[in-house]
């Protein structure tokens, strides 16, 4: 796709929703620009960086659907804005776009929590398509005027908050990263059945093959340092499992009771799976 066909290509958004915004952060104002007209096209508000120093001010003092991140940038490198920003927004979306096309680099940015990598050069048409899918999930208003921001999601007595990215089991609300929290969102909708990496993959990375690292490992691993080790369970050969979480929590149960010489916790009734929102459709 030529920028000319990127400017004539249009997609329509309904009356009542807000166009996602995207911050481009790249160095090369060529780039900046022929992005820049296609998103436009495409219906997204825009905004610009030409360094790693202003893309983390930029990102920082506003709120971005979707940051296009480059890593070979002047003042501050793209892998250390990466590292500042997630650290600050965890839930930030972030879509890197490098020359880099090593495996170790793209592995070090997924782990970091960037959603997806692109290479260059790339195909502009890929590009659209990857930024449709990332900024289709956001919180807030989506694209079909439905109000996430107070969908929840209950397995057990596991509850997840889409709109503040936070998971409760009982204990207290726990904030995630936006990948942890699509992650344990797959599996509470799986809850009792293995999800295999594949899926995962998928569904919160955006990738239809292996991309060669444990990107979906090291996201369980923090999983079960926040929630608890028993809380998600590996099915040798196949994937991940959401543990039933009564038995769980009950285990649980014995454990902090035999801690504390037989006093045990209260424990309160766990719902089925169910997902509500603030209106029924």
């Amino acid at each position: 796709m030529t920028s000319q066909e990127a400017a004539q290509t249009t997609y329509a958004h309904p009356a009542d929703t807000i166009p996602a915004r995207i911050l481009v952060a790249d160095d090369e104002p060529g780039i900046r620009a022929f992005i820049g007209r296609a998103l436009d096209a495409a219906g997204y508000a825009t905004d610009f960086a030409a360094t790693g120093a202003e893309a983390l001010r930029r990102a920082l003092a506003g709120h971005y659907d979707l940051i296009i991140l480059d890593l070979v940038m002047p003042e501050m490198t793209g892998q250390a804005a990466l590292e500042r920003l997630l650290a600050a927004r965890p839930e930030q979306a972030v879509l890197v776009l490098s020359c880099l096309g090593d495996v170790a680099s793209k592995v070090e940015c997924l782990e970091r929590g960037a959603q997806d990598y692109l290479t260059k050069p790339f195909s502009l048409a890929e590009l659209l398509a990857r930024v449709r899918v990332r900024v289709r999930g956001r919180g807030g208003l989506a694209e079909n005027g439905h109000d996430r921001a107070a969908e929840m999601v209950r397995a057990g007595n596991l509850t997840l908050d889409v709109g503040r990215l936070v998971a409760d089991i009982g204990a207290g609300a726990v904030p995630l990263t936006r990948l942890e929290f699509l992650l344990l969102r797959e599996l509470a909708e799986h809850v009792g059945q293995s999800v295999p990496k594949g899926q995962l993959l998928a569904s919160v990375w955006g990738y239809d093959f292996d991309p060669g690292s444990n990107v979906v490992d090291v996201c369980v691993r923090r999983l079960r340092s926040k929630l608890g080790f028993g809380l998600i369970k590996t099915v040798r050969g196949e994937g991940y499992q959401l543990v039933g979480l009564r038995t769980w929590s009950s285990r649980r149960g014995r454990a902090r009771s035999a801690r504390y010489g037989g006093r045990r916790p209260g424990t309160r009734s766990s719902p089925a799976w169910s997902r509500s929102a603030s209106q029924d459709p």
